[in-house]
């Protein structure tokens, strides 16, 4: 695989570490070391980070909250987390920006095509944050949103697992690991590695995607150049 571009999603719950929520700083300093890799490899880099560390809108709505306010504040989340990430890659020596879907002018810019471009192109880690600036909407659909607009090769998501199984390989041993697979299977079996649609987004524009393990951030370039474990997910 050789991509000069790519988008990398990384949920919230991957910054907590150990903890239960919030933010673990070496965890996400290991993060921005090894995008960091991958962007003095040559490739752009754009990230979409999540919020469910700090507050998930689905779990606010099962508490009373009205669905569209919880979902506005974890739209704020993700914010935090992009801002988190931005100063985070600032202190290892990579240039960041974190650009965000509704207006923040006091704290970062308002996302926009061309300002992402113009600081990839600068050699800038993008952060896009704020999913798709609206509620019902998860962040998975917002990355590949910001990939097929961003003219990514590919996106890639980065779970707990090294990949796409046909059953939940922590519950039953005996799952199995697909090497590749395409847009409609996932959709038919219900496999979730994405919510429905980021995949019919993807399917749509054919946009690759690779599910690979955050467990180990370092191996994210391996992975990458096709390397290691992983799951291809593309046309037929």
């Amino acid at each position: 695989m050789s991509y000069k571009r790519v988008l990398i999603k990384i949920s919230g719950e991957a910054l907590m570490g150990e903890g239960a929520f919030g933010i673990d700083t070496q965890t996400m300093l290991d993060i921005c070391k090894a995008v960091k890799q991958v962007r003095d490899s040559g490739i752009d880099v754009a990230i979409v980070v999540g919020g469910g560390n700090i507050f998930r809108g689905i779990k606010g709505a099962e508490i009373g909250i009205p669905e569209p306010t919880a979902h506005h504040m974890g739209i704020l989340a993700t914010m935090m987390n992009g801002l988190a990430f931005a100063e985070a890659f600032k202190s290892i020596g990579q240039d960041a920006v974190a650009l965000s879907s509704i207006p923040v002018d006091a704290m970062c810019p308002v996302y926009a095509r061309w300002r992402a471009l113009e600081a990839m192109q600068a050699g800038k880690i993008v952060i896009c944050t704020g999913g798709t600036g609206n509620p019902f909407f998860t962040t998975d659909s917002g990355a590949l949103l910001r990939a097929i607009e961003l003219q990514c090769d590919a996106t890639l998501k980065a779970t707990q697992v090294d990949g796409i199984y046909n059953a939940d390989p922590k519950m039953d041993p005996t799952a199995q690991r697909y090497e590749k697979i395409d847009y409609n299977t996932v959709l038919k079996d219900d496999l979730r590695v994405m919510d429905a649609a980021a995949i019919a987004l993807a399917r749509d524009n054919k946009m690759p995607i690779i599910v690979f393990s955050l467990e180990n951030p370092s191996d994210m370039l391996s992975v990458i150049q096709g390397k290691g474990k992983f799951t291809l997910v593309q046309p037929d």
